[in-house]
């Protein structure tokens, strides 16, 4: 056996540990070496691994809320559907042991039929809600949510006059929350009950969401695109939405079942 064929049969080897198939595609592809996969994992820092929740407590609380909790090596939120047009706000959890300014974030997510969440960064405590001042990845049932929940006052107090029923693309999985959508040709959601992989990817260049493995939306943060889109959408009235450079992870109670798992952070 060649020393190339060994070194590629190691780094796979590798990979399916890790569950990355991602990975998996740069190494078939020679855009990775077992030098690289080896250095790239050792920089990983999990979040969360299946086995504890040190770190992790609720928004601008200093304890885990009620409902959160570990099942089956996954972080879960134990509650019932709750109807859009009911919610008035969330117990949002945040891992606040650290800020972190760039950073590549990935994390496993699976949802119930017309179940909501999302994922927050940049996050400071002192507001009513992360996303006073966090951008979010959008976690949502694209498919059957319109049908479940009724979005017209939503709808209508963003601004919208027409299809009010509708599941807006700005609000859809993988979306910049409100912000920027995205691109419904690459996107790949898998069906409700199934998981999926995310992966964020922020520094002040350039914001990259991931679904599944592909990347579905890339746009550069602060620059006169971004700017123009904070002052004339939701967030208009909202002066510090989005404008810190670094904060915490967080992860969004909508009134609905979540599942999460192998939640890890790189450095960037």
């Amino acid at each position: 056996m060649t020393k190339t064929v060994m070194t590629v049969l190691l780094a796979l080897s590798i990979i399916a540990c890790k569950d990355s198939n991602e990975t998996k595609k740069q190494v078939e592809e020679g855009a990775l070496t077992q030098d690289d996969i080896q250095k790239t994992e050792a920089e990983w820092q999990f979040l969360f691994d299946g086995t504890t929740l040190e770190g992790w407590r609720g928004y601008n609380e200093d304890k885990m809320p009620p409902g959160w909790v570990i099942d089956n090596g996954e972080l879960t939120y134990d509650t019932e559907l709750g109807l859009e047009q009911d919610y008035t706000g969330g117990r949002d959890i945040i891992y606040g042991a650290e800020e972190f300014d760039n950073f590549e974030l990935y994390l496993e997510w699976k949802l119930p039929k017309g179940g909501n969440s999302g994922i927050f960064y940049h996050i400071k405590e002192g507001y009513p809600a992360p996303y006073d001042s966090a951008p979010e990845y959008q976690l949502i049932d694209d498919e059957n949510y319109a049908q479940i929940h009724d979005l017209t006052g939503y709808n209508k107090s963003v601004g919208h006059t027409e299809n009010l029923s509708e599941l807006k693309p700005l609000n859809k999985t993988a979306a910049d929350y409100a912000m920027h959508g995205p691109d419904l040709d690459k996107k790949k959601l898998n069906p409700v009950g199934e998981w999926n992989s995310s992966k964020i990817v922020f520094t002040p260049e350039k914001v990259e969401h991931w679904l599944n493995g592909e990347k579905v939306l890339s746009f550069v943060p602060w620059d006169d695109e971004w700017h123009k889109k904070k002052n004339s959408g939701k967030w208009k009235e909202s002066p510090d939405y989005g404008k810190f450079k670094s904060g915490y992870i967080g992860l969004q109670d909508h009134a609905s079942p979540i599942w999460f798992r192998n939640i890890k952070i790189r450095k960037l």
